[in-house]
């Protein structure tokens, strides 16, 4: 990978300008160009950041697209309220020394209003999450593929943290042929435990400390995981009493999956993703953690 830059970050806001912004970035690297992608809906933390940080190492030219796209938000969800610090983000990026920056309106990704053509994995993306927010995959979907046609990315960067999100990207590029990558970065977390998600500046300091037993349910199922328990019926039991010690969370799902299909394991011996979706107080959080296969048949 070359080792030089683009002059100044730049940010483009029609579909057209990224198109020639992205060709022309290419023609300034060559033939053997790299271009990175890290979709966002902005509201910047450290967890996207470890993501460009990721894309700058392995690609010569580095995207990152804002939108906060209203059609994965179902009614009542938070998109009138979802934070939208765009002076800031700007400031970050460019400190980053990131090359693009997409930051398209809704009107100009949906001229139509809605989204005429939908990208739906019907299976996966009803599991999960996909449970309690019908239709959000498919939205998800649809939004990350138009990136994809816009930017042309050799490679796009997402969170382990979205391992849901993740499985309905893998089997979309897998299914549609798109000749790209996907990279999976680690959850970036607080020094408690807490994983950084732009929905936590709604949580009040009681909420926060509440929180904490997400991360909590899954270090107890790693610790018995790492004590050779291998059965998903007992670690899912595990999960449920930590987070039921937490009066004010109301749990969605604490599930052990095969982390490709998100269908339910029965045991975790050849890996499995440990994943909990909550509401504390009227904020929905999730997270994860990813246990690898044993070696030996049985648990470490």
């Amino acid at each position: 990978m070359t080792m030089q830059t683009l002059a100044t970050t730049q940010t483009l806001s029609t579909i057209a300008a990224m198109r020639d912004a992205c060709a022309e970035a290419r023609g300034a690297f060559g033939a053997r160009c790299r271009l990175g992608l890290v979709p966002t809906m902005g509201a910047l933390h450290e967890g996207h950041l470890s993501l460009i940080r990721a894309a700058k190492r392995e690609c010569d030219v580095v995207a990152v697209s804002i939108f906060v796209n209203p059609t994965q938000f179902a009614p009542g969800e938070d998109f009138e309220r979802y934070p939208r610090p765009i002076e800031n983000d700007s400031a970050v990026l460019e400190a980053e020394e990131v090359d693009l920056v997409f930051a398209p309106s809704a009107e100009e990704m949906y001229p139509h209003g809605v989204a005429q053509a939908l990208v739906d994995v019907p299976d996966i993306g009803v599991r999960l999450d996909g449970q309690f927010r019908p239709g959000h995959f498919r939205a998800v979907a649809t939004v990350v593929a138009k990136l994809f046609h816009i930017v042309g990315p050799d490679l796009a960067f997402f969170g382990q943290k979205d391992a849901a999100q993740v499985a309905v990207l893998r089997a979309m590029v897998r299914e549609l042929d798109f000749p790209l990558q996907l990279r999976v970065c680690p959850t970036v977390r607080e020094s408690d435990g807490l994983a950084l998600s732009s929905r936590n500046r709604y949580l009040t300091a009681e909420q926060r400390s509440d929180a904490l037993a997400l991360w909590r349910s899954l270090s107890a199922v790693r610790i018995l995981a790492d004590a050779r328990t291998a059965d998903a019926a007992a670690l899912r039991q595990a999960m449920l009493r930590v987070l039921q010690s937490s009066p004010n969370m109301h749990v969605e799902y604490a599930d052990i999956v095969d982390p490709d299909t998100l269908l339910p394991l029965d045991n975790i011996r050849e890996g499995a993703l440990v994943a909990v979706a909550a509401h504390v107080g009227t904020t929905r959080l999730i997270d994860n953690i990813f246990l690898p296969p044993s070696i030996d048949g049985s648990r470490r």
